[in-house]
């Protein structure tokens, strides 16, 4: 311990230093991408020149980074490369730990995750991720001492770094058309580049979200008919653990003895903000358009959203609840769990002197990774359970027991919903429960979601869309399929809108009533 600490105040090179730090770099943060690289060649010599090319490329690039960053930054650069290699260790451990692509689409879950969310991720294992491989090279960086050399020297490493860096890029010419065809998975693993580059696309993508949105044109209510629409948006649900499905387990005790019919959906995204964004949306579009409780509250009905999650467009609507603001009108709701957005419901219904509502529910009950803390315990039917975040070390059994008990606890938020809505006698009204997205449960060794859809497993978007109504005279249209876009034009339907917008073809209901 003593020679490494008389070892670490000696001045040592820039050039040693960004060096041994480029090569720290590529071995402890890059073995993700040699094992894709390796599962996905022939082998021969064409996987040694990949391997090899994308070795020297790495150090060579890393090198000239840290070597340019430490050389005109000084002390601020010490301090980015430190924060940098945190931030290497966090994104390592949720590639290795969850099968994570690092995607525009996941930093932008990272960024919108909040704290109470984050936690649910802690382990030992990722405190040792950010000792070991980020904390520690942060100390390195401040303990040594460098000399830096003249100006002349940082040209000439700079230009070498750049010369071999181009070495291996001419090294991989016969192979331009493999990188191509895997640059979008090679590209979401190299670090720190992967969540640099994607955090730059992520908040591009927010600025252009961001602006002010297309009004649709304007709609008018052709009924004095009083009519309640709930829409419920879940989390995480995928259709295939859903009893009323085919599932072998009884997920679904209180719904199958619900007169609802339950169509087969895909989702549109893989993500929370996408796909909610898509259930509000009246098609899919890369333009900002006025979203269904928006433009239903400028319509003139009355718009309540209430929600345990987040990740929405703006909502811009006077009724607007989230947990924290339920839980100081009905105190005695329980704001740990997703029932606290049926406290009140039906006072908040009946209270409205509008012919039309629309309530949307926004549930986070089967949000991953800590299943088990998404119900009540007496909605802990199928055990034991699982108790880890490392999904990829827990027990298969005990993880699918976790996520299920989710889905029960989904069937009874569904199943009181319709019992409120049955309690409504003076209002025609329906219930459509559709989720944001799937969930993958280990396989193919992928956990959660945020898989890019053109990759995306089954698992991650076949959802359940489950409708019910009151009025017995109101059909569902025998339909092989149905999506995220369905939702905008069958709430338009029920609640008797006429749109220039509306498509009759995303309906679900048959026309008469």
């Amino acid at each position: 311990m003593i020679k490494i600490l008389n070892l670490l105040k000696r001045k040592a090179t820039i050039t040693s230093v960004s060096l041994t730090l480029a090569f720290f770099t590529m071995l402890a943060f890059h073995f993700p991408v040699f094992k894709y690289a390796a599962e996905n060649m022939e082998g021969g010599i064409n996987s040694v020149l990949v391997i090899g090319g994308a070795a020297t490329i790495m150090v060579a690039l890393n090198f000239f980074i840290y070597y340019t960053v430490l050389y005109l930054g000084r002390i601020v650069g010490k301090v980015i490369l430190a924060l940098s290699f945190i931030c290497d260790a966090v994104m390592l451990y949720f590639v290795v730990t969850y099968e994570t692509l690092v995607t525009d689409e996941v930093m932008g879950n990272v960024f919108n995750t909040r704290f109470s969310e984050a936690e649910g991720f802690f382990s030992f294992s990722a405190v040792m991720y950010v000792l070991f491989l980020g904390v520690l090279p942060g100390v390195y960086l401040f303990v040594r001492k460098f000399e830096y050399g003249k100006f002349k020297r940082f040209m000439s490493r700079i230009g070498i770094a750049l010369l071999v860096t181009l070495l291996g890029v001419v090294i991989n010419v016969t192979n331009f058309t493999w990188i191509d065809r895997h640059s979008t998975i090679l590209g979401s693993l190299l670090m720190p580049w992967s969540y640099i580059v994607n955090t730059v696309r992520h908040y591009n993508a927010l600025y252009e979200a961001n602006r002010q949105a297309i009004l649709l044109p304007d709609a008018q209510i052709t009924s004095d008919e009083k009519e309640v629409f709930v829409l419920i948006i879940g989390e995480s649900a995928r259709r295939d653990h859903f009893s009323l499905y085919g599932y072998e387990k009884k997920t679904n005790p209180l719904l199958e003895k619900d007169s609802v019919t339950a169509l087969v959906a895909l989702s549109s995204s893989t993500y929370t903000t996408a796909g909610v964004k898509a259930i509000l949306d009246h098609k899919k579009t890369g333009d900002l358009y006025e979203i269904l409780p928006n433009y239903l509250d400028r319509t003139g009905v009355d718009v309540i959203w209430r929600t345990a999650n987040w990740g929405e467009p703006p909502v811009y609507i006077d009724k607007y609840y989230q947990k924290a603001d339920i839980k100081a009108r009905y105190p005695e709701g329980d704001e740990n769990y997703d029932g606290i957005l049926l406290d009140g419901l039906y006072e908040d219904i009946m209270a409205s002197d509008k012919n039309k509502v629309l309530v949307v529910l926004h549930t986070s009950t089967s949000h991953g990774p800590t299943y088990f803390e998404k119900y009540p315990s007496e909605f802990e039917v199928f055990s034991p359970v699982c108790t880890t975040v490392e999904m990829s070390k827990a027990d298969h059994d005990e993880l699918m027991n976790a996520y299920d008990n989710t889905i029960v606890y989904t069937d009874y938020l569904i199943h009181s919903v319709i019992e409120i809505l049955g309690q409504i006698s003076d209002r025609r009204s329906c219930m459509l429960y559709v989720s944001d997205h799937g969930e993958s449960l280990g396989e193919n060794n992928l956990y959660m979601h945020g898989v890019p859809m053109m990759m995306a497993p089954k698992e991650q978007i076949e959802i359940p869309f489950i409708v019910w109504n009151s009025d017995p005279e109101q059909k569902i249209k025998d339909l092989e399929q149905v999506g995220h876009y369905h939702v905008f034009h069958s709430v338009l339907h029920f609640l008797d809108i006429d749109s220039p917008v509306y498509d009759e073809e995303m309906n679900i209901f048959s026309h008469e009533k």
